[in-house]
């Protein structure tokens, strides 16, 4: 039954009565959802990962396909409705229905939170295996018509921090919190921007390696299945410092950038090119940012290595970093420029957490956990697909909640007749300009 309110009186505005009244139809406020579904449908994203999954169900008495079901939560996710338990609010809104194939009046609601966590709960590890292919597979797809000569892997591990009874949440000492620590693996395709490639939940007592040469194996085979000439560099903080990395990377001809934990006999070879950097400070009184090299062997590796030595001097004190590389060209000033060009793939992590809310992964079940990390990705995916799109705008580089402020959040009233779905936008709507743009280059793509 329809909950009739009555008019509300809202005050007086030059002798003119302010009012308000709920009649106004169907109305939803996402309506730039519909340029997602439509980057959706270019890229598979969603089609693929239903494919990866097992439906189990019944299919005489499925009511939600699968596919339907999972371009629900993640259509939520990218419009900021991170929550499961939002689906009960949003799954008869008149936008998302209809992005996802439903006419928004005569048509049955979308699928019900207890239905969507029924999904989550079911997904298995073979499942997480074959979606963890697609965003593999949907990278490589985006450079097809290009021959790239250079990809840069970003390994990081984040802090998902754990409030309830989550299986494998553990202590850590470093964040001295209980939580996950997942890995995130970013690409960087001959200096262009970072494209998510995976992301790996794991144990909160993990170590930050654990995990990622398994992973670094597989990526490197993949890509090289490609494209057989293409020169891979890991870039990864000195969590990822450990010897198997660099013998596996130095056998396979992958080339890193990886930082190194400070220690007694670095900070011994540091020692002169610090004093002199200081020295220098202390004559000019402007930062000094000093970049030499050493060859260096660590107690558990075979033979020494290059390492890269900075040492910085500022008015806020002294600064020493150490890389460890295989790479041999290039000066250590130039090497260590792009080592610190990680800070990018950070970047996108904060927009991982902070805008889509990767780390809301508040199910007791690991593997559920897993799944929604999942859901979450493929929502960065489809914003990193719109930004490309918007290619010579303003909103070429936006964060992605930039993006779902200008492009998402757009009032809408939907209607629906004998022969069309209306959706009627505000005429002053400030992005009207760009639906244009964006679906022209997504013909171009087709």
């Amino acid at each position: 039954m329809t909950q009739c309110i009555s008019r509300l009186q809202l005050g007086i505005l030059r002798a003119k009565e302010i009012v308000a009244d709920f009649d106004g139809g169907l109305i939803g406020s996402d309506g730039g959802l519909m340029l997602l579904q439509k980057v959706d449908e270019q890229l598979g994203l969603t089609e693929s990962l239903a494919a990866a999954i097992t439906d189990r169900r019944d299919h005489c008495r499925i009511k939600h396909p699968l596919e339907q079901m999972l371009g629900q939560r993640i259509y939520q996710i990218a419009c900021g409705h991170e929550d499961c338990n939002d689906a009960e609010q949003l799954r008869g809104d008149p936008i998302f229905k209809t992005a996802l194939n439903l006419l928004p009046q005569s048509d049955h609601k979308l699928a019900s939170q207890p239905t969507l966590c029924r999904l989550e709960n079911s997904i298995t590890a073979k499942d997480l295996r074959r979606m963890a292919e697609v965003f593999v597979d949907l990278f490589i797809a985006s450079h097809s018509n290009s021959n790239p000569q250079e990809i840069i892997l970003d390994f990081d591990a984040t802090e998902d921090l754990t409030h309830g009874d989550q299986q494998l949440t553990f202590f850590n000492a470093f964040y001295d919190d209980y939580c996950y620590l997942p890995l995130m693996v970013t690409a960087q395709v001959d200096g262009g921007e970072q494209q998510l490639l995976t992301t790996l939940l794991r144990s909160g007592k993990a170590h930050a390696s654990y995990n990622a040469l398994d992973i670094l194996k597989r990526l490197v085979a993949r890509l090289r299945q490609a494209w057989p000439e293409v020169r891979i560099i890991l870039r990864a903080d000195s969590g990822f410092a450990i010897p198997a990395i660099y013998d596996w990377c130095e056998a396979h001809g992958v080339e890193y950038l990886i930082g190194l934990i400070t220690n007694a006999r670095l900070l011994r070879r540091a020692q002169p090119h610090l004093q002199a950097a200081q020295s220098q400070y202390e004559q000019t009184q402007q930062k000094v940012r000093n970049l030499h090299q050493c060859r260096y062997a660590a107690g558990s590796w075979l033979y020494r290595r290059r390492v890269l030595i900075k040492t910085e001097c500022n008015d806020q004190g002294s600064n020493t970093r150490f890389v460890v590389t295989n790479i041999r060209d290039g000066d250590a000033q130039e090497l260590y420029h792009d080592y610190a060009q990680r800070g990018d793939s950070e970047n996108r992590i904060k927009e991982l957490k902070n805008d889509l809310h990767i780390d809301r992964t508040s199910c007791h079940r690991f593997l559920a956990n897993q799944f929604r990390m999942f859901l979450h990705a493929a929502a960065f995916v489809l914003f990193n697909a719109l930004r490309r799109l918007l290619a010579g705008t303003q909103w070429a580089k936006a964060q992605v909640a930039t993006l779902q402020r200008d492009l998402i959040k757009l009032g809408v009233r939907v209607k629906q007749t004998a022969r069309k779905v209306w959706l009627h936008f505000a005429s002053a709507c400030p992005v009207a300009r760009l639906w244009p743009v964006i679906l022209s280059r997504l013909k171009q793509l087709a």
